[in-house]
């Protein structure tokens, strides 16, 4: 499907080059003189590399990628890539880890939002959810007097082996809340 510059929104996928593009960012801008414009910052679906592109008519036309996502969740790891389950249809497929932000974050039976391009019926991306749970497997033993008041972080490893970092009440054993994108520490569960 054809559409404009203007019409672009964040998450869309477009097709510039052959390659298949997500929209991360976007501003419309109208300067007082001269033509409208639109800067964006697009996510190579293939390698995940960042790039930002200007897009000098708001009137230029864009290709449009239709796709649709599926919750899938994770089975297993091999050479072969990361292999997920359909949670309907049981159908399994292999994707590459470099198409997963932040794999090591993934659990055994997470269920993540893989994307597929509709007509060629390939793996885009896949998603994890944007908050996850996890267990603080190890880390630096809380020292009597840090409060959740210091802006102090410490590293910590949790149940799935990634590190993140976390204020320095947080203890080995604690379940806390991490942002999936950012990696951030959100809250301890109690």
């Amino acid at each position: 499907m054809t559409i404009t510059a203007a019409d672009i929104k964040i998450g869309m996928c477009i097709e510039m080059d052959g390659k298949t593009f997500i929209v991360v960012d976007f501003q419309h801008c109208k300067p007082g003189k001269g033509p409208a414009f639109v800067r964006s910052k697009l996510k190579n679906l293939e390698n995940g590399y960042v790039l930002e592109k200007t897009f000098s008519s708001v009137s230029q036309k864009l290709e449009q990628v239709r796709v649709e996502r599926r919750p899938y969740q994770f089975t297993y790891e091999d050479d072969l890539g990361a292999h997920f389950m359909h949670t309907e249809t049981f159908e399994e497929i292999n994707i590459d880890k470099n198409l997963i932000d932040n794999y090591d974050l993934m659990a055994d039976g997470q269920i993540v939002e893989v994307m597929f391009h509709t007509e060629k019926e390939t793996v885009l991306s896949a998603e994890l959810p944007p908050v996850l749970d996890m267990e603080v497997t190890y880390t630096e033993p809380g020292i009597k007097g840090d409060t959740a008041s210091t802006n102090s972080l410490k590293p910590a490893t949790v149940n799935t082996g990634a590190t993140v970092r976390v204020p320095l009440f947080v203890n080995t054993g604690d379940k806390i809340r991490v942002d999936s994108r950012t990696r951030e520490y959100k809250e301890r569960i109690r």
